[in-house]
């Protein structure tokens, strides 16, 4: 989910910046709250296929956004904000969105976080936020709005840039895990086809399986990539930062690039 309005960074003066000694500025209202860091620890259990990470880190999707308590922009940091930020955030969608009360307040606000990226061009990133919103979904048992969640984030991933190989993958696994059985079956064949590297080859064909047996359910990398005895799963690599926000595509060519 990576952009710049998720990057942060100290300033010169010892501080973030849009954060005051009273409390983090909102970027986009320039209202000030307290805002508990977060410094994500690394994962113990394997990911999911869809790369959701494994506990400890699964656990703590609470604090993987803030969110500003006058106008509700949440994000990564909300200190910082893409210019055109405040527009969407003032505009009647975001303002539905954060109201509807019929879906689950964290995965408001994710969807929060990706409405605003959608509105300022960041498609992917908007996908993975939206894929987010999907796994509070399934964390609710609410398998309704996880499979509707899921099939927004793939045709966000789908209205971007080109998906390599590696995204596609994530691709497929929200097809299979909203039950969208042909066109997962056909996203699998055409990813097969175009000779991925090969640990991308075997994360699908355990895919093509769970397809052919119509298995929505949820399962791990390690199906597919036995972690090796003395060291963590390969797919947690970098997975702290990816969980924030940051550096997601290159940690995503991380996890398939290696054993």
């Amino acid at each position: 989910m990576a952009s710049p309005s998720s990057s942060t960074g100290p300033s010169s003066t010892g501080t973030q910046a849009g954060r005051p000694a009273g409390g983090l500025r909102c970027a986009v209202c320039g209202g000030e709250s307290r805002q508990p860091p977060f410094r994500p620890g690394p994962p113990e259990q394997a990911p999911d296929l869809d790369l959701r990470p494994g506990e400890p880190l699964r656990g703590t999707m609470a604090r993987w956004l803030q969110q500003c308590p006058h106008c509700s922009y949440a994000a990564p940091d909300i200190g910082r904000a893409h210019p055109a930020a405040a527009e969407a955030v003032a505009a009647a969608p975001f303002r539905a969105l954060i109201t509807e009360t019929s879906h689950p307040l964290l995965a408001r606000r994710f969807l929060a976080w990706a409405h605003v990226l959608e509105e300022t061009g960041a498609l992917h990133a908007a996908a993975e936020a939206t894929l987010h919103a999907a796994w509070v979904a399934d964390d609710m048992n609410r398998p309704d709005l996880a499979a509707s969640w899921r099939l927004e984030a793939v045709a966000l991933w789908r209205s971007g840039p080109p998906l390599d190989a590696e995204q596609t993958v994530r691709v497929i696994d929200a097809l299979r895990r909203a039950e969208a059985w042909e066109d997962a079956a056909a996203t699998v064949e055409g990813l097969l086809a175009s000779q991925p590297p090969e640990a991308v080859a075997q994360v699908t064909a355990v895919e093509r399986r769970l397809v052919a047996a119509r298995d929505a359910g949820r399962h791990t990398m390690a199906s597919a990539l036995p972690p090796p005895a003395r060291r963590p799963h390969v797919a947690q690599q970098r997975i702290g930062r990816r969980a924030t926000g940051e550096g997601l595509w290159s940690w995503l060519r991380q996890i398939f690039g290696r054993r």
